[in-house]
């Protein structure tokens, strides 16, 4: 059962008891009502601490999972990186980005010499005398 379910029956019944406990007394029965009000809601916060704090809790995390969920909704639409799925795993049938190169997609020069082309093998020797 949910800890706020619980909490609240909890409360509920509390107040039933004290206005149960109240019903044979000689007063107005708004009085009545309004006593077992504020006395179930004092007996609730002694006795009833550890399902609140339960409750509490499992709100808390329901917040947490909210906030992580929109921030992570937040970068995808800002495009700064890849939409994960809620469990935090990447789809792992998308491209990744690791093979592309980072020039704007011009092809790179691997097998060309970086000297601008005017290389000499030094153990050749040259037609010029």
């Amino acid at each position: 059962m949910s800890p706020a379910v619980k909490y609240t029956l909890g409360r509920i019944g509390l107040f039933v008891a004290v206005a149960l406990a109240l019903w044979p007394v000689e007063m107005n029965l708004f009085l009545k009502l309004m006593l077992a009000v504020a006395f179930s809601a004092a007996l609730a916060f002694f006795l009833l601490r550890g399902w609140r704090d339960e409750m509490a809790r499992q709100l808390a995390g329901a917040a947490e999972k909210r906030r992580a969920e929109k921030e992570r909704l937040r970068a995808a639409l800002a495009g700064e990186d890849k939409p994960t799925a809620p469990g935090g795993s990447t789809d792992s049938s998308t491209p990744t980005d690791a093979g592309r190169p980072t020039d704007g997609g011009k092809p790179t020069d691997a097998g060309k010499p970086t000297d601008g082309g005017k290389s000499t093998d030094a153990g050749k020797p040259t037609d010029k005398a």
